[in-house]
């Protein structure tokens, strides 16, 4: 029978939002690692919130990659609260462990809010 376990974003401390401070896919801020072991399943739910007056596009990079199939971008309302960005998208353990990395229009004005649901 299946376990499910429900975590913080490993980039997070604490459980505390993600400040994304990256600007450009080289400097993407890591906001989840997921497991290394191949039986292990993380359901990633991801919430982003805009502090600026204008709305700021994001761009989620799913599973360690930057190509545009990977690509998650949503453009963030300014001062709206939480958008759901990843609803429990699933990411499949694998020895290289794979990644969800974020980056936005502008520096220091979107955070990431979030959980995983580690299921093994």
């Amino acid at each position: 029978m299946a376990t499910f376990d429900k975590l913080t974003l490993s980039g997070s401390t604490d459980g505390r939002a993600v400040l994304i401070s990256g600007t450009t896919s080289g400097g993407a801020n890591t906001v989840h690692t997921a497991s290394a072991t191949a039986t292990v399943y993380d359901e990633v739910w991801l919430y982003a919130m805009n502090t600026d007056t204008t709305a700021r596009k994001l761009t989620v990079e799913w599973g360690s990659n930057s190509s545009p199939g990977d690509l998650i971008e949503i453009t963030i309302p300014a001062e709206s609260g939480l958008t759901l960005v990843s609803p429990g998208l699933v990411l499949k353990g694998n020895a290289t462990p794979l990644t969800v990395k974020a980056f936005a229009a502008t520096t220091n004005v979107v955070t990431i809010h979030g959980y995983v649901n580690r299921i093994s």
